[in-house]
């Protein structure tokens, strides 16, 4: 059986280093907030070619707290993409605010720039944008509409690390940058963590101290906030790894160079283009048949994962909040499938995955 993923393989490249940092974090005996915290943060800080990174306890309160931190009103408007993952969503829900729904284009499954201006009222502050599956979105036009309308940017990183647009990384072009660090993702964790980067000192402040309950000064709470700390381990973990980041990227390129080049017509595969440098936490394909076509593949020996089956507004959990469809949303969740692109696989693997594909 060829795995979609399996954390235990992705991670024993690094279990020595794991063993020797988990060592002296456990001797050292300061479990929150202390100097492996402070060593990540100015690392993905630099990696991220930000100024400040605020480590957090996931990709959810990375959203939420960024949201925070501008104080908007209840009630505002928050433009986010129809075919994100529900915790955007959640996110602006979290801070009593309407998410606004737009379509994404149909090619590269990021919000459609050109949807944007359409969905703005009188309320709108600001515009989430997610880079899903590791492709940055097209963000000098989103830049552009968000400069020339008074909007505040908030990047949902949580599938691009490293992702890039025009040489620039993501989580450096908006306001805030939320990522995710989940075990699955290319820089994954041992267990959940997220952090927040900014080029804005005073965002930065905020947001610094709205995951320690609302605190600068221990005891002394400004503000009603959160206790959402990235822990001394994980911290101490993910600095081992973000050494190994670019090996991670370039093996999942390279995976995935080699689907674009001998997979069949039949499936649409992601678009590739020279402004973008894609980092393929998913790769995804779509195919009119893909419940049959996934079937299919686990019977042949290989396990795939579908990203996502169920749009936004789609949950039972949001049901109410949005009166109108969203085609292109449902037309990408009905018939997108992800296949496998791991450090865990090798050249022959995907060669596998690509013959069996093939006799669909």
């Amino acid at each position: 059986m060829i795995d979609y993923e399996n954390l235990k393989l992705l991670n024993a490249p690094y279990f020595e280093e794991y063993k020797q940092v988990f060592d002296k974090t456990l001797q050292g005996g300061w479990y929150i907030l202390g100097s492996k915290v402070a060593e990540f943060e100015e690392s993905f800080a630099n990696f991220c070619s930000v100024a400040h990174c605020a480590g957090v306890a996931n990709g959810l309160d990375a959203l939420t707290i960024a949201l925070k931190a501008f104080e908007f009103k209840k009630g505002s408007e928050v433009i986010v993409p129809s075919n994100t993952y529900i915790a955007t969503v959640l996110s602006i829900l979290n801070n009593d605010m309407v998410p606004v729904l737009v379509e994404p284009n149909i090619e590269t499954y990021n919000i459609d720039h050109n949807k944007i201006e359409e969905n703005i009222t009188d309320k709108t502050v600001a515009i989430m944008v997610v880079h899903l599956y590791g492709k940055v979105c097209q963000m000098d036009n989103i830049m552009d509409i968000a400069n020339r309308r008074g909007l505040k940017v908030i990047e949902d990183c949580a599938q691009a690390h490293g992702a890039k647009f025009k040489g620039t990384v993501a989580g450096s072009f908006g306001d805030f940058g939320a990522h995710s660090f989940y075990p699955t993702k290319n820089l994954g964790a041992i267990g959940d963590a997220g952090a927040i980067t900014t080029n804005d000192g005073n965002l930065f402040d905020k947001v610094k101290m709205l995951r320690n309950y609302g605190s600068r000064v221990k005891y002394y709470n400004e503000v009603a906030g959160y206790n959402s700390r990235l822990d001394e381990l994980q911290a101490a973990l993910l600095s081992v790894k973000l050494k190994y980041i670019e090996d991670i990227t370039n093996h999942k390129r390279q995976l995935s160079t080699l689907y674009k080049k001998s997979l069949k017509s039949d499936f649409i595969t992601p678009v590739v283009d020279a402004d973008f440098y894609d980092v393929y936490h998913i790769f995804n394909i779509r195919h009119p048949r893909r419940d049959d076509l996934k079937e299919y593949l686990f019977k042949n020996g290989i396990q795939t994962e579908i990203h996502y089956p169920v749009p936004p507004h789609k949950q039972n959990a949001l049901k109410g909040f949005f009166n109108k469809s969203f085609p292109i949303a449902e037309e990408i969740h009905k018939t997108t499938l992800s296949l496998p692109v791991s450090t865990i696989h090798s050249v022959q693997d995907i060669e596998q995955v690509i013959k069996v594909m093939n006799n669909f």
